[in-house]
């Protein structure tokens, strides 16, 4: 019997959808089938999921979630579709949904969505976007899945590579920044051990903060940023160093490469 949804692609994002999946309830182990080419990633995921279902290659199956390279994208989802997929969640980078469509059988939906990498702690999030022929209640079937992972919103398909380059991306970004205000701890006398423990507690209390208060970034930095204080000093210096036009570039940067790949 036909697996409710097959995963194709093992790798981190695909198995922390597995994962999300199963601890959601929205499937049990015997409703999905993962296909993974790696022996290795294989095995990771047999004894992290005893009982889940993990072949070499794709088998028959109405319902799929695409989780592969970029490069591979194409030709796999042509084997899928030989293989009955009629509906796709796509969560490759770049590629669009009409060149996804285009190897599929006519009519066959296609959902693209991008989501992040905290996915893997439940804490992701994800923008998607329907092809020609999904419905709502295939971008429903699409947001249930990506949403036992964190939070889902909706985009036209023109805005995903802005996506890419934000939220996509955008974990890298954070964790640079708490590189780097570790090691300016350490350079200041704290262990790393201690420098660590303050820049993340820091980090998560400043989400918070942003996510519970509703307000502005540019309301609670000036909140914290007292006139001649160290905030401002600090700021001050940040802003001298181009800090804000040097994470503009990086984004660009980002969404320019996001829409090089799907060229």
């Amino acid at each position: 019997m036909a697996p409710k949804l097959l995963v194709v692609g093992g790798g981190k994002m695909g198995a922390a959808l597995v994962t999300g999946l199963l601890a959601a309830g929205w499937a049990q182990i015997g409703d999905l089938v993962v296909s993974e080419t790696d022996a290795g990633r294989r095995d990771h995921l047999e004894t992290v999921h005893p009982g889940l279902t993990v072949v070499p290659g794709p088998v028959e199956a109405a319902d799929v979630l695409l989780a592969v390279k970029p490069d591979v994208a194409e030709p796999v989802l042509l084997t899928v579709a030989a293989n009955g997929a009629r509906r796709v969640l796509s969560i490759v980078a770049g590629i669009s949904s009409a060149r996804l469509e285009a190897v599929m059988p006519a009519g066959s939906v296609v959902v693209r969505a991008m989501p992040n990498t905290p996915a893997l702690v439940g804490a992701g999030v994800a923008a998607m976007s329907g092809g020609t022929a999904a419905t709502s209640a295939d971008l429903d079937w699409a947001g249930e899945i990506l949403g036992a992972v964190g939070t889902v919103v909706r985009v036209p398909e023109r805005q995903l590579d802005a996506v890419t380059g934000i939220s996509g991306s955008g974990p890298a970004y954070v964790f640079l920044v708490a590189e780097a205000m570790i090691e300016a701890g350490v350079t200041a006398g704290l262990p790393r051990d201690v420098s660590k423990e303050l820049v993340v507690g820091t980090l998560l209390g400043s989400a918070r903060l942003l996510d519970e208060t509703g307000q502005e970034p540019a309301e609670l930095r000036a909140a914290v940023t007292s006139p001649g204080g160290t905030t401002a000093a600090a700021v001050r210096t940040l802003e001298f160093k181009a800090v804000r036009s040097a994470f503009l570039e990086a984004v660009a940067a980002a969404v320019e490469r996001s829409r090089q790949l799907g060229r």
